[in-house]
């Protein structure tokens, strides 16, 4: 059974940081694509940061992320970061953890049940 649970999530002030961890039951090495993805009231989901682990490792981020947010992988706590930086208003969303695996070219993806980011002054 698979199991994602982030954490993490908070409140903080515009320009602040901060870092989400998602905790992975089986290990991370199971796992074709590990990443995080956000949703706002109102808004669909959208990817933040992914690793893709098809043919070799493959970063890729929203484009709002680029340069503020880094995701990271650590094999030996099974856990996937996403360090946040320069936060802004926008930013504030559900942050969710996802997984991915393909079996038999079929694809499943795994989620976490989210954690809340504020960003306000």
């Amino acid at each position: 059974q698979v199991q994602l649970t982030e954490s993490g999530g908070g409140f903080v002030q515009p320009g602040g940081s901060l870092r989400l961890s998602c905790a992975t039951s089986p290990s991370i090495g199971s796992f074709n694509a590990m990443g995080w993805y956000r949703q706002a009231p109102g808004n669909q989901r959208e990817l933040v940061a992914a690793i893709l682990r098809i043919g070799g490792d493959r970063i890729i981020y929203g484009d709002f992320a680029e340069g503020r947010f880094t995701i990271s992988s650590d094999s030996a706590t099974n856990t996937v970061d996403l360090q946040m930086n320069s936060l802004k208003p926008e930013d504030t969303a559900i942050y969710y953890c996802n997984a991915g695996i393909v079996v038999d070219q079929k694809p499943y993806d795994y989620w976490g049940q989210g954690t809340q980011v504020t960003v306000s002054s």
